[in-house]
């Protein structure tokens, strides 16, 4: 029998996770089935339980992003698309916490093979999320980009990526993390009391771009200190500031979505070219996803954290 986590009630956190059994039905006709090898943790996968309240949807099953390996391929799925024994990741997954998912065919990539399960599993939803953040901007090349949470798994691929496009990053992060900001081109300095004289002594010509992957009071604060142009602020957490103040905001919907799917093929080319890396910070069993999810609760990780079956 499989098994998987869902939330048995929502409002409660990690509280209300249980790991069950359960019987993976047959793929629809559109649908592969995945024997999951790696599962991506993302914060977004407790979020969501302090946001829905549907009771129907209980139990909910936690989690969107994994990789593993093709075990079923559905009647409608065509031909030569995927076969069994392909190796795939996707990060439109539901219920990714399992030991098997079924996901859409066409929501299956082929993955490189120069990444292991738990990078690939890691790759897509940061990835993407960092290449809207760029898109949403329009930087150019030689601008400076003040990113805060770069030592973050969303912080370190914003980094590679805006480094692939010829900007200067400066990067806030702990100075223990200093190390994984400066590796993927970034110029680290650490967020706390004081940031607004660190970031003027770091870009005595200015910052053009500020990008929030933290969420903090400081960083949306420092954002609007140094970029007076809205439109080139924005942040992937505090939607509610960013209405306030009137800068961007995104969650991976609407068109976000469509250009999500769009620019996933590239990243996976970019990861198998060895161009964009995953960095696993640490990796937890399956059945230790309560822990998991407390450690990355902490804001420590500096990476990605990813569950192994």
């Amino acid at each position: 029998m499989d098994k998987h986590w869902v939330a048995t009630e929502f409002g409660s956190g990690i509280d209300s996770l249980e790991f069950q059994e359960f019987e993976v039905p047959p793929p629809r006709p559109d649908e592969v089935t995945i024997s999951v090898r790696a599962v991506s943790i993302n914060r977004f996968d407790t979020k969501v339980l302090d946001v829905l309240d549907d009771a129907d949807l209980l139990p909910y099953p936690l989690g969107v992003e994994a990789a593993g390996i093709v075990t079923a391929i559905g009647s409608e799925v065509p031909a030569g698309t995927h076969v069994l024994g392909d190796e795939v990741l996707t990060f439109r997954a539901r219920g990714a916490y399992a030991t098997k998912i079924n996901v859409r065919a066409k929501d299956a990539y082929a993955k490189p093979k120069n990444l292991s399960f738990a990078e690939a599993a890691g790759l897509l939803l940061v990835g993407t999320t960092a290449a809207e953040m760029l898109h949403r901007v329009a930087p150019e090349a030689g601008e400076t980009v003040l990113l805060h949470g770069a030592s973050g798994a969303l912080g370190e691929s914003l980094l590679q990526q805006a480094t692939r496009l010829g900007l200067k990053v400066i990067g806030t992060s702990s100075e223990r993390h200093f190390e994984n900001v400066r590796r993927y081109g970034g110029t680290p300095v650490a967020y706390g009391w004081g940031l607004s004289e660190r970031l003027r002594e770091a870009a005595p010509e200015g910052i053009d771009i500020a990008l929030d992957a933290a969420g903090t009071q400081e960083a949306i604060d420092t954002s609007l200190e140094f970029v007076l142009d809205r439109r080139r602020i924005l942040t992937v957490v505090r939607g509610d500031l960013a209405k306030k103040y009137d800068f961007q905001y995104i969650d991976g919907s609407g068109e976000g979505r469509k250009y999500r799917d769009a620019v996933s093929r590239e990243l996976i080319a970019a990861a198998a070219s060895g161009t964009l890396e995953v960095a696993i910070a640490r990796t937890f069993g399956l059945s230790e996803a309560r822990v998991a999810l407390e450690y990355i609760a902490d804001g420590k990780a500096g990476g990605k954290i990813v569950l192994l079956t």
